[in-house]
């Protein structure tokens, strides 16, 4: 409890998903939230069930690609709690599922914009004001696909492994530098939202044509293989930054996945796709 009592955290893409679980399980720990999205509405919905459990907090609509609104952001905040404790960098896309052939150029750039110039933008504003805290905490959000790749995935994947490898720097410097801030990595399996959903919603958006195939990859998704709860998983990431871990594997799913990673890294990726694929069945 000491770990968050008190404590002011952010949570980027708290508007569903993991992010409003954790935002959730860290007002039960006693938290008090910066909490933001770009969907104002799934915002709204986390912060009433957050403001029931009596959390202070402040809600802000960020999209974490754009640099400048993330710098704005940062007097608001100190403002409103006057420093920060805990960053929760979760705000993330999927992209169109596709081949590095089929895929459109704006799937990587929007991609990488979210999902690691996001965190690299949200760590950088306010890791001034993490040190000042002088118990200061980085819990940036990766992938199952940040340990192993997948087929069809390569700017999510790439935008994951990215995280994990800027998480993992920035745990060294601040380690060389005796900053009193730690930093964990999280790669989340199969969980439970709507991320396999988006991804079809972001393709037809795109115009690419869907087939009976993208559709059936949806489905083996929501119905096979993203299986654990989002407060579940929640949990998970919020025990492991309590016990300061460096890497926070959330399901069974993701530990096999290190285990392959590890064990066989050039046919993981080619083993991993088969499995998938096989739930695709």
């Amino acid at each position: 409890m000491s770990n968050f009592l008190d404590k002011v955290a952010l949570v980027t893409g708290a508007g569903s998903g993991i992010g409003e679980a954790l935002a959730v399980g860290l007002a039960r720990r006693g938290a008090h939230l910066a909490l933001s999205d770009v969907d104002e509405a799934g915002l709204a919905a986390t912060a009433e069930r957050c403001r029931v459990l009596g959390a202070q907090l402040h809600t802000h609509r960020l999209d974490v690609a754009e640099r400048d609104a993330v710098e704005a952001y940062v007097p608001v905040v100190l403002e409103r709690f006057g420093c920060v404790h805990q960053v929760y960098n979760n705000a993330g896309v999927t992209g169109a599922a596709a081949s590095v052939l089929e895929s459109d150029w704006d799937v990587y750039d929007r991609v990488f914009a979210v999902n690691l110039d996001g965190v690299v933008n949200v760590t950088k504003a306010f890791l001034p004001s993490l040190v000042a805290s002088g118990d200061g905490h980085v819990v940036n959000v990766s992938s199952l696909n940040g340990l192993v790749a997948q087929a069809e995935l390569s700017a999510y994947c790439a935008s994951k492994f990215a995280v994990r490898g800027f998480s993992e720097a920035l745990r060294a410097e601040l380690r060389l530098a005796r900053a009193p801030v730690e930093v964990s990595v999280v790669h989340p399996g199969g969980v439970r939202t709507n991320i396999a959903t988006a991804a079809l919603e972001e393709a037809q958006a795109l115009g690419l044509e869907l087939t009976a195939r993208h559709h059936a990859r949806a489905r083996g998704y929501n119905e096979r293989l993203l299986t654990m709860q989002p407060d579940e998983a929640a949990d998970l990431i919020l025990r492991g930054v309590e016990a300061k871990r460096a890497r926070i594997l959330v399901g069974r799913d993701a530990q096999v996945a290190d285990v392959l990673g590890r064990l066989l890294p050039g046919r993981a990726p080619l083993l991993l796709t088969r499995l998938v694929e096989r739930a695709f069945r």
